[in-house]
């Protein structure tokens, strides 16, 4: 495939985004996988718990700029933040918890050629090589009753081919910096859940396309703190809340 270029026909600049809670461990295992993207930038990294960062002296060679803010942050507060002194093309968030085995950044950012996409992410996989349920349709007070009482986690989308959707899950998204900006980055009202869906669907009120791109791939080795813990499940419950009181 030949280099990516943007709509004026300079090469892409991308911006990565990455919030550690006290994951070095993880982020480590990421940083050694981002030798291997090309369109690497900048890499944003957000500490937002004191930790040992010895383990980033081993990653000299990568462009990473170090963000301290040991005053705990939300997930959108934290992004919206390191947006703010990204300075590529595209900016992409991306968990502590993703690794990029078989990740095409070309094939990725190819999609935004098209002028209306605003966001666009890979395909997710598990640690088992399934597929994870990231693509899915605006959440509703059916839907999500179904999800939480019922347990019915049916995909939303096939993803077989590249396809404009209502929501991708947080843990992987890229972004045009100029829709980013568009709607003011994340709200920063939500602690943290549901920011991803309401990001998409400000994004669709402002015509910008959401779009899955199943042709590369990332791995998701999900934490589901949501289960586990009673503060992560409020949080999921309230921003839930929230976002159906916002946007219906």
């Amino acid at each position: 495939m030949n280099e990516l270029n943007n709509l004026n026909g300079s090469k892409f600049l991308v911006s990565y985004s990455i919030v550690s809670h006290g994951q070095g461990q993880l982020i480590e295992a990421l940083l050694a996988d981002f030798r291997e993207v090309k369109y690497l930038h900048e890499l944003i990294i957000t500490i937002n718990i004191a930790e040992d960062l010895d383990f980033l002296a081993k990653f000299n060679d990568l462009p990473i700029i170090l963000i301290e803010k040991l005053n705990i942050k939300g997930f959108g507060e934290n992004h919206n933040s390191a947006f703010e002194i990204a300075t590529g093309d595209i900016f992409i968030i991306v968990n502590p918890d993703i690794r990029l085995p078989k990740y095409d950044e070309n094939i990725l950012l190819d999609v935004f050629k098209q002028e209306h996409v605003g966001a666009v992410a890979p395909l997710v996989l598990n640690s088992s090589g399934g597929v994870e349920d990231s693509v899915r349709r605006f959440p509703t007070f059916f839907r999500l009753f179904c999800r939480t009482v019922f347990r019915i986690k049916k995909s939303d989308y096939v993803c077989n081919d590249i396809i404009e959707v209502d929501w991708v899950a947080g843990m992987f998204v890229a972004f045009r910096v100029k829709a980013y900006k568009s709607v003011n980055g994340f709200d920063e009202k939500y602690f943290m859940y549901m920011e991803d869906a309401d990001i998409a669907y400000r994004l669709k009120k402002k015509n910008w396309a959401v779009k899955i791109q199943p042709n590369t791939s990332v791995v998701h080795d999900a934490q589901r703190a949501s289960k586990k813990k009673l503060n992560h499940l409020w949080w999921h419950i309230n921003s839930a809340i929230r976002y159906l009181l916002k946007n219906w």
